[in-house]
């Protein structure tokens, strides 16, 4: 038992881990600023650039709906911020080749 709780948290541990540079990485990529991302996601303008730090810091965690919301403002399915390297480059582009499609019709 100990050692599957250990493992579950090591798990956790990497998932947080690859989303705070997930996050960051894209964040950056898009040129916004921590409170530019925070007001595009709804968030109080007095609150927007804390609350946006302390998700890249893993101080916090965005709930679904907040994910959701960044996810979108950072034009990237959720499960972006989740995957390794390699997946995650596939997920972006088969997210800009979805997005190309729609436009094409």
């Amino acid at each position: 038992m100990c050692n599957f709780r250990n493992f579950f948290k090591l798990k956790i541990m990497i998932l947080q881990d690859t989303f705070i540079k997930r996050f960051k990485e894209r964040r950056k990529a898009k040129n916004l600023t921590q409170e530019a991302l925070g007001i595009k996601i709804g968030l109080d303008e007095f609150v927007a650039s804390t609350r946006i730090n302390r998700y890249e810091k893993g101080k916090h965690h965005p709930d679904l709906n907040t994910l959701q919301r960044i996810a979108e403002a950072l034009d990237v399915p959720p499960s972006y911020f989740f995957a390794d390297d390699e997946l995650a480059k596939l997920i972006q582009d088969y997210h800009e080749s979805q997005k190309q499609k729609i436009i094409n019709t």
